[in-house]
């Protein structure tokens, strides 16, 4: 019989052709001594290079090849979908992370009984402008998320299978699933982690994704807030409004009829008509949100919550009651 697959690697590869081979030699090493079943999962996401042909010469590697570049958020959300072991643990193809972290990530993940750790690249060995635009992007995601992670960047991170059941990954969202994990109720964990300078191939960040990614924390932070009540969002923003276009328009009335002022002039007519149909517009919206999001949970897998387990309380075995016999014998037919 197969044995259940414990624990499975996934790692997205673009134009790595230099560095995958020596990553699976160490992948191997590390997890053949931690005696696990195990999976190796690469997912070349449209490289140009020899990747692919690299990849299709190392041995027990299961690769998902994409038709084009798609990016390291898809790389990983296909990764994840294909992954069978019961820990799915994720990092770089660039060898920038550490493989003998796997070991202390796991023990982590098993005392502390949590269901994500997050590694920490404390002393990174990356280029300035990247470390501080990861810098000024942290400091965007913990005042508006919170997820009390220092390096959600770091691709190096530990998950239970479970985490994935109703997650789907999209845009630059690889930063931020161990918010989302956290937003679901998933206990999440930090682990300083090593990392290695680059020594093979060339860097893919600009200064793009940076911009994406910032633009991606705001989505992870209208879906904490607002996933499943739009209309508290919008319908708030479009009441005040109408209050204050009310408000402008009850001053306009009584400077006109009691005061006699021209208001051709005065911007409280325009803020009053203009106000009340913006007010009016963010509130219908909000009611519009409110239905797709209500549809989207209800069409998807997805849900607002997630069960931990289900158990049945102790019952006592109670004494059965059985019918007495007739102690006269069968009455007549």
């Amino acid at each position: 019989m197969n044995q259940r697959i414990k624990l499975s690697i996934i790692i997205p590869v673009y134009n790595e052709a230099e560095s995958v081979a020596e990553l699976h030699t160490e992948l191997v090493d590390v997890l053949t001594a931690l005696n696990h079943p195990y999976e190796i999962i690469f997912v070349d996401d449209g490289s140009t290079d020899d990747t692919f042909n690299r990849l299709k010469s190392l041995p027990n590697t299961k690769i998902v090849r994409f038709r084009k570049n798609f990016g390291q958020t898809a790389a990983l959300d296909a990764g994840i979908k294909h992954a069978q072991g019961d820990y799915l643990i994720t990092l770089d193809g660039d060898g920038q992370n550490d493989p003998r972290d796997i070991p202390k990530l796991i023990n982590g993940l098993e005392k502390n009984n949590l269901d994500v750790i997050s590694g920490w690249r404390k002393m990174r060995h990356d280029p300035w402008l990247k470390k501080l635009s990861s810098r000024a992007a942290n400091l965007v995601r913990q005042f508006l998320i919170s997820d009390d992670i220092h390096d959600s960047g770091c691709t190096l991170k530990i998950y239970r299978h479970e985490c994935f059941e109703h997650v789907d990954l999209a845009g630059e969202m690889h930063r931020f699933i161990p918010a989302l994990l956290k937003i679901k109720g998933f206990k999440i964990g930090e682990m300083v982690v090593n990392h290695r300078p680059r020594l093979k191939g060339k860097t893919k960040y600009n200064w793009t994704r940076g911009i994406k990614g910032i633009l991606d924390i705001f989505s992870v932070w209208f879906w904490k807030k607002f996933a499943a009540r739009p209309l508290h969002l919008f319908g708030g923003v479009g009441i005040l409004i109408l209050l204050i276009s009310t408000l402008a328009g009850l001053v306009a009335t009584y400077q006109r009829m009691f005061m006699g002022l021209d208001l051709s002039d005065t911007a409280l007519t325009n803020l009053a008509l203009f106000g009340f149909l913006a007010g009016i517009q963010f509130f219908v919206f909000g009611l519009l949100a409110d239905i797709v999001s209500k549809s989207y949970f209800s069409v998807t897998r997805d849900t607002m919550y997630e069960i931990k387990e289900i158990a049945d309380s102790a019952h006592e075995n109670k004494p059965s009651i059985t019918p007495q016999k007739n102690p006269t014998g069968p009455g007549p037919r």
